[in-house]
């Protein structure tokens, strides 16, 4: 019985779990991957304090069909808006900005997610091969408009 139990505990982990894991990638991973396979790059520019953001990431970015779409056609970038890392992408190093004690903002994310002067969260860009903008949207994207939108972008 123990052994009964045993086994299909090891079987049951054993089995594809269902769930397809987003490839994600670094600016520079990306730049790289890109020269040698060219690919659009989708940039989802977020906070970690902003809760539309988290929407995104918790139900857009984890749908089967926009996994399976991104990891095929696209690569994919996460970016953190404050982060204080310096990146390079482009042939330019681009560096975060504070704008008060705790607070600021990266060149990138204010390259990437502003309009009309302001930087918007969530944001999802899509650069083309050349790494010009090709789409640019502010606000939640749901899973299906997500879907349209990548699969136009290809």
């Amino acid at each position: 019985m123990k052994n009964t139990l045993l086994l299909l505990l090891v079987l049951f982990c054993a089995m594809p779990s269902g769930f397809a894991q987003l490839k994600t990638h670094t600016f520079q991973e990306a730049e790289q991957l890109s020269k040698a396979n060219p690919k659009p790059i989708v940039v989802f520019i977020h906070t970690s304090w902003c809760n539309y953001c988290k929407m995104m990431k918790n139900n857009t970015f984890k749908n089967k069909e926009i996994v399976a779409e991104l990891n095929d056609n696209f690569y994919f970038v996460s970016f953190d808006a404050e982060t204080k890392e310096q990146v390079l992408f482009n042939n330019h190093a681009f560096k975060f900005k504070p704008t008060g004690t705790n607070t600021g903002i990266h060149e990138l994310a204010t390259a990437l997610a502003t309009i009309n002067g302001q930087v918007v969260y969530p944001t999802v860009t899509i650069l083309g091969t050349d790494a010009s903008i090709i789409f640019q949207q502010h606000s939640v994207i749901r899973a299906k408009a997500m879907l349209s939108i990548l699969q136009k972008a290809k």
